[in-house]
């Protein structure tokens, strides 16, 4: 077994957790951070499979644009759950003390 074919099975067992991982991580971040890890490994076994083309292409769409824009979601996400919660305190800060819903 020579030292390539090492490195791909490496690789291939890292791309088998880093796709179980997305479905069990604990957070939205979490998930597009192992989602970059993936697309970065995809990138290295397209090179040790003499696929620079799909590499270059991996590498641009994979890590990049697509990753920027789940950071994007993310931002936007979290920024209207800050505004949803904002709403809701305030909503109960209006009601007059002894006026409470049952």
């Amino acid at each position: 077994m020579q030292l390539t074919d090492i490195a791909r099975i490496l690789l291939l067992i890292l791309l088998i957790v880093c796709a179980v991982g997305v479905n069990f991580g604990k957070s939205l971040l979490q998930a597009v951070i192992i989602f970059m890890s993936y697309s970065s490994i995809m990138c290295i076994l397209w090179v040790l499979l003499e696929s620079p083309d799909l590499a270059i292409t991996e590498a641009a769409v994979g890590a990049g644009v697509s990753s920027v824009l789940f950071m994007l979601t993310l931002r936007r996400i979290h920024t209207e759950d800050l505004r949803i919660e904002a709403l809701e305190q305030d909503d109960a800060g209006d009601k007059e003390p002894g006026t409470e819903e049952r």
